[in-house]
């Protein structure tokens, strides 16, 4: 991000965000986004040549089971414990206006 943080650049990123600061807040934040700047500019001066990026720290496998048919519920059984139902159907509440 070129140039410092300030208070200017702080209520424009709280402007983007639509947050409302108090002045207060955005000399508190000021603070703290410099200090964050300045952090990874230091990690900018870590040497990374030869060093793969990866996408995780630690190695991970894939836990997924194989995917196989199997039988379906009956619709009896998965409706069992449905607070309401209306025929072989769950009732839900409404969720879109019907005159959209």
């Amino acid at each position: 991000m070129a140039g410092e943080i300030d208070a200017e650049r702080v209520r424009q990123i709280a402007r983007l965000a639509r947050l409302r600061l108090s002045d207060d807040e955005v000399m508190l934040f000021t603070g703290q986004l410099g200090a964050l700047v300045e952090y990874v500019r230091q990690l900018d001066a870590v040497p990374t040549d030869g060093v793969e990026p990866l996408a995780h720290p630690v190695p991970v496998a894939n836990v997924l089971r194989d995917d196989r048919p199997t039988p379906t519920l009956d619709t009896e059984v998965a409706l069992r414990n449905a607070p309401q139902r209306e025929g072989p159907l769950f009732r839900v509440p409404r969720v879109l206006d019907q005159g959209a």
